[in-house]
């Protein structure tokens, strides 16, 4: 006999499920920018005092008071006032415009010298710690370079041209390139051993691609922590040329300049050179505490809970 069909329920019959509460609401923005500060405040506090320095250098050409190369020397020397927020200069320049100005010349020297340096040592240890016998003769002249203090090298290659901006760009990129490259073959030589890569090579993949698509994504994490470092002395090494006088030209506004040319009155007019100090310091803090913050983020073994 045919098993007796099921009746179907009446629609009235049927349960309707009670709406459930909302367990896992969606974050709101501010929450998001909070949690973030929280588990990251060197980010926070480094990136916003980056952010407004470089406000400061493109703001510039409209917050300046008086034009920072015009010369009077009826004005020398002036103390702070309304008229002159930092004073004056021995040749009766305005300070505070000059810092505004200089701070365009630190800035594109940090941030051009960390780009460049970043790529061409990017390359360089790729093809050295991946390459293995280009990987004698390239560390080598590496070596070579890196026994030498970024900062006597910078002085020796500014030493051979004029100086300018772009020479002194490329005389410290030239110094830290070594630095970033043996980074980057470190982290090449522990990547080249890995399950996935040995897979690939097997799999009869071209090593201009293993290199792309396996090799280079691993190494931009550290290799954005190094850059944030290389900027930072970037600003500095070019402070200490200008400085010396090995740097960019004396009609330029810069950090460096300023103090070189306030040292001779250190004792009776230490504003001069304080404060541009001050803007350096402040400058060269605020990317070292966003390179420390970056690595922490990027590190899973450095990051920390909430």
């Amino acid at each position: 006999m045919n098993a007796p069909a099921l009746a179907a329920p009446a629609p009235q019959d049927l349960a309707v499920a009670p709406d459930l509460p909302d367990i896992f609401p969606a974050a709101k923005p501010r929450g998001r920018v909070w949690g973030f500060v929280r588990r990251h405040p060197a980010i926070a506090v480094g990136g916003a005092l980056v952010l407004l320095m470089l406000l400061m250098a493109l703001l510039a050409p409209y917050l300046w008071t008086v034009d920072p190369t015009t010369l009077a020397t009826h004005r020398r020397t002036r103390e702070p006032s309304a008229a002159y927020w930092f004073g004056t200069d021995m040749l009766g320049r305005d300070i505070y415009s000059r810092v505004l100005f200089g701070a365009r010349v630190s800035l594109i020297v940090g941030f051009s010298v960390a780009l460049l340096a970043s790529l061409a040592g990017l390359v360089i240890g790729i093809v050295s710690g991946f390459i293995r016998w280009a990987d004698a003769v390239i560390m080598r002249i590496m070596d070579g370079l890196m026994s030498i203090p970024p900062i006597l090298l910078a002085v020796a290659l500014m030493a051979l041209t004029r100086g300018s901006v772009g020479n002194v760009i490329l005389a410290i990129t030239i110094a830290e390139v070594p630095r970033v490259a043996r980074l980057v073959r470190g982290v090449v030589l522990s990547l080249r051993e890995q399950p996935y890569v040995d897979a690939a090579v097997a799999a009869g993949t071209r090593t201009p691609m293993i290199m792309l698509r396996h090799i280079l994504p691993n190494t931009l994490a550290p290799l954005t922590v190094q850059a944030t470092y290389i900027c930072a002395s970037a600003m500095i090494i070019e402070a200490i040329l200008s400085f010396i006088g090995a740097g960019v030209p004396p009609t330029v506004p810069s950090w460096g300049n300023i103090m070189a040319e306030g040292r001779a009155l250190w004792q009776v007019k230490p504003y001069i050179v304080f404060i541009p100090a001050v803007f350096l310091s402040v400058t060269v803090l605020a990317v070292n505490l966003l390179g420390d913050g970056l690595r922490d983020a990027l590190d899973p073994r450095m990051a920390k809970e909430v």
